[in-house]
């Protein structure tokens, strides 16, 4: 019996440093996207895809345009204008011996990032985190709008 009580202790302590490190991760992985976030001059928010392939774990630029690709699909599907998400842009990047290179880039709305996130590959840790966080954000902007348009009711009364 006490051999079963340790062994259930220390499962519980596993479990637990689990929870706190799946805590962390995520804590980690939300600073990391919101950290990447940059504003243009006239104040809209957006992520380039050369950074947010790597926060969502895609290695090589051919796979992850892959992704936009299905991302743009879905954003003209949902009758949104695919030209107001992703922007193509240049970006100039650092080569060996000081030399630069200009390279493709996209700018992102949140909304492209999001679609982006909804069509990466599950499996990958990051991309199932992107498409949790964007349903949570979702959830919590539809309980705000809740709210607000409740309490201007009341005030209305």
């Amino acid at each position: 019996m006490q051999n079963g009580g340790w062994y259930q202790a220390e499962t519980e302590c596993l479990v637990e440093l689990e929870d706190n490190m799946k805590i962390e991760i995520i804590q980690s992985l939300t600073n990391d996207f919101e950290a990447h976030a940059q504003t243009t001059v006239d104040g809209v928010e957006f992520w380039l895809a050369r950074e947010l392939q790597y926060l969502l774990g895609y290695e090589e630029w051919r796979n992850f345009v892959n992704v936009i690709t299905k991302a743009k699909i879905s954003c003209e599907t949902s009758k949104h204008k695919v030209s107001d998400h992703f922007v193509d842009v240049n970006k100039t990047i650092k080569m060996p011996r000081g030399a630069e290179k200009e390279v493709p880039d996209i700018m992102l709305t949140r909304y492209a990032a999001y679609l982006i996130a909804q069509n990466g590959d599950p499996k990958k840790e990051q991309v199932a985190f992107a498409q949790t966080y964007f349903a949570v954000q979702t959830r919590k902007l539809e309980i705000l709008t809740k709210r607000i348009e409740e309490s201007e009711r009341l005030s209305a009364r």
